[in-house]
């Protein structure tokens, strides 16, 4: 019996010795994970050595040279000097007319007026008077002039678009009286505050329409288009406003015609129309139809009215990438494809109608680099020669001179640090401006990560990404993984392939003993139309078989990496994928994360599913929702959400955290209380609590107690 009793606390000391054994993770390991964030010693050297040209109204640019601290001016018209050098910096003149004025207001072309919304009506203001008068005072509550305060965008900003000769403005009554309501309490001492607004969901018997309409400024004159209302939507993303402005509108120059999209609830037809200004009459010149959604391109809307000549730039992807096409707008048919090839355009720049010229951005068109750097070329409207102005390589970004003869190019890669020139609009280099020393980014502690590409999980694509690994790296050892991921379908895990000094979090989570791993899957944008349609229909399967597929090749070439150990985190739709992921895939996934995630959606804006599930039939939605697998959850999982997220409200986490009650699961859940879609002031004590959680579930160490993560 003694023996037994000896054996006995012999194995319970053992199991103490163990216990003290497991690893810590110390304040200093945290403070070197920081230390590689902005604010960190590279941030700070790759500040001082940047070079950031910036035009002045009068065509010249300036940038501070980052050795001398002087201020550099050029006249890129003047061949030979045209450098002035100067202490300070220049005076950039007035902002460019047309500009908002504060959170609502909208100012002419000519600079002398602001338009904006006041008790649902719109009223203009003589900017030299200060003189305010009402353009319309039939405005009612949520069938307001120019309004976009519904879904997850409800703000004050007026939705206008002026003619060219500052006396109409283009725009809409939005009838959202029939719409549900969305509710959001602000927690505080005393009664709570009840915040509501519309929010339209998939389902929903009626959509938010829109009646089309101009105003006269001048005579205070309204003419509503002789059509019915239209769905509210656009060409481009999922609000009637995707840059702040009345998009999918154009102007003549004369002011007497108006061309405009009209585009169905489900994004499937899209119609090229003209109004007559003067009648209100419409014309349906051309449609295009898809069977799953039409987008007219990445970062803008790619038409152009052509009025002069009685023609329409018009983006298609019907080749199976997106293409530029001229359309005659006598007969509504194609003339011409202007672009052709296996890339995408992106964006057009720049139309010249005279010299019938297109500047344009697109992606993959340069042989044997990642297709998702961005170059920039000139074409005629035939098509037929086309000028790659950056032919260099790697990813680039281009700001015209206000004239728009010339441009800054810069160009960098994710591991090659920005070089910046000036050309003229021949592709010429005028000027080398700096490129960023990349020994003295790397003594300030600077650390590249790894740009690798694998197969997707069907074997038909090639997908690219972003590997960080710790600076102490020991190839003889192995690490846990964590997998970043945003699926879609509108960006992905990496979005941005430029140079980054530092980018969010993932260098710092690596450096506290992780393989972090960002993988654009198969479903992102910016590439053909069968990668993009990978997944329409079938959201929730939020490109998990390609993250799969993309960890196992990546771990047989890298032995340290410990497949073992997976972690995986994402937010917004990236939260909806972690869940899925730790639901569906538990033998892979041990360790989650998911904040503010689209869990069901049939709870989330409706013109985000209906966009790229198409309208709601049967179980269609309901199949995809992730609470009705939160029964197979076998890791850590960890919910997130924002209290106040006008977004994606707490109740798609609240359904999921439900499920997982019911199903006797055990899981932590973090309401961070009066917080938005991003947590705002509170999102570096949630980066603070995803790496504690990590480090102690995945790692299998001990965090420091309450570290705090202090940005200076």
């Amino acid at each position: 019996m003694k023996k037994c009793l000896l054996l006995v606390g012999l194995l319970y000391m053992g199991m103490g010795l163990i216990a003290q054994e497991k690893k810590v993770v110390t304040v200093t390991d945290y403070d070197r994970a920081v230390s590689v964030m902005s604010g960190g010693s590279a941030a700070r050297a790759y500040n001082s050595l940047a070079v950031n040209p910036q035009w002045l109204n009068n065509g010249k640019c300036w940038y501070q040279d980052p050795s001398t601290k002087q201020y550099i001016i050029i006249d890129p018209a003047v061949k030979k000097g045209g450098q002035v050098v100067a202490d300070r910096a220049p005076e950039t003149g007035k902002p460019a007319a047309g500009r908002r004025s504060g959170v609502a207001g909208v100012v002419s072309p000519d600079g002398k007026k602001e338009v904006y919304i006041k008790n649902w009506n719109l009223w203009v203001k003589d900017l030299a008077s200060g003189k305010e008068q009402p353009l319309t005072t039939d405005g009612v509550k949520d069938f307001g002039y120019a309004t976009d305060n519904a879904g997850w965008t409800h703000s004050d900003r007026a939705i206008v678009l002026w003619s060219p000769d500052s006396k109409k403005i283009a725009t809409f009554q939005q009838d959202q009286r029939h719409v549900k309501d969305m509710y959001l309490v602000r927690t505080k001492v005393g009664a709570p505050e009840l915040e509501q607004w519309k929010y339209p969901l998939p389902g929903d018997s009626a959509i938010i329409k829109i009646h089309r309409l101009v105003i006269d400024v001048e005579t205070v004159t309204i003419t509503r288009f002789k059509m019915q209302p239209d769905d509210r939507r656009g060409t481009l993303c999922d609000d009637i406003a995707c840059d702040g402005s009345f998009g999918d509108n154009e102007w003549s120059a004369d002011g007497k015609q108006l061309a405009f999209v009209s585009v169905s609830r489900d994004h499937k037809i899209t119609q090229f129309r003209i109004a007559d200004i003067a009648s209100g009459a419409i014309r349906t010149v051309f449609e295009e139809n898809v069977p799953t959604q039409y987008e007219s391109g990445q970062g803008m809307a790619n038409w152009k009215f052509l009025p002069e000549t009685n023609e329409a730039i018009w983006y298609s992807e019907r080749s199976g990438w997106g293409h530029l096409y001229l359309y005659d707008l006598a007969t509504g048919s194609v003339k011409q494809q202007i672009t052709r090839g296996d890339f995408v355009v992106t964006r057009m720049l720049m139309v010249d109608a005279k010299k019938r010229q297109i500047l344009f951005e697109a992606k993959g068109r340069e042989p044997g680099e990642n297709p998702y750097f961005s170059h920039f070329y000139k074409t005629g409207f035939d098509g037929k020669t086309v000028v790659a102005l950056t032919p260099e390589r790697g990813n680039h970004s281009m700001t015209l001179s206000p004239d728009k003869q010339y441009f800054i190019d810069k160009y960098s890669t994710p591991v090659a640090a920005p070089v910046t020139t000036l050309k003229d609009l021949s592709g010429k280099t005028v000027r080398e401006l700096g490129a960023v020393d990349m020994a003295k980014l790397k003594e300030a502690g600077w650390l590249a990560p790894e740009m690798f590409s694998v197969k997707s999980a069907n074997q038909q694509f090639d997908l690219y990404g972003l590997l960080y690994k710790p600076g102490n790296l020991d190839p003889l050892k192995k690490y846990p993984v964590v997998v970043y991921i945003y699926p879609g379908p509108q960006g992905g895990s990496v979005g941005n392939w430029s140079f980054t000094a530092t980018s969010g979090d993932f260098q710092a989570l690596a450096e506290l003993g992780f393989i972090v791993v960002r993988l654009e899957g198969s479903c992102n944008p910016n590439r053909s139309k069968a990668f993009h349609d990978a997944c329409y229909g079938h959201m929730g399967e939020n490109t998990l078989p390609d993250q799969i597929a993309g960890l196992r090749q990546l771990a047989a070439k890298n032995n340290f990496m410990d497949l073992d150990r997976v972690g995986i985190w994402g937010h917004s739709g990236g939260g909806f994928a972690t869940a899925s992921a730790m639901f569906k895939y538990p033998e892979i996934f041990k360790v989650g994360i998911a904040e503010s995630g689209n869990h069901d959606n049939r709870n989330y804006e409706d013109d985000w599913g209906e966009r790229y599930i198409g309208l709601l039939k049967g179980d269609n939605y309901e199949q995809q929702a992730n609470q009705l697998y939160a029964k197979n959850l076998q890791g850590k999982l960890m919910l997130v959400t924002g209290g106040m997220d006008d977004n994606v409200p707490p109740y798609n986490t609240y359904l999921v955290a439900d499920a997982l009650i019911k199903a006797n699961k055990s899981f932590d859940l973090v309401v961070i209380p009066n917080a938005r879609h991003g947590y705002g002031a509170d999102s570096y004590y949630m980066m603070r609590r995803r790496w504690d959680y990590f480090v102690e579930y995945l790692l299998g160490a001990q965090p420091p107690k309450d570290y705090k993560i202090n940005m200076q």
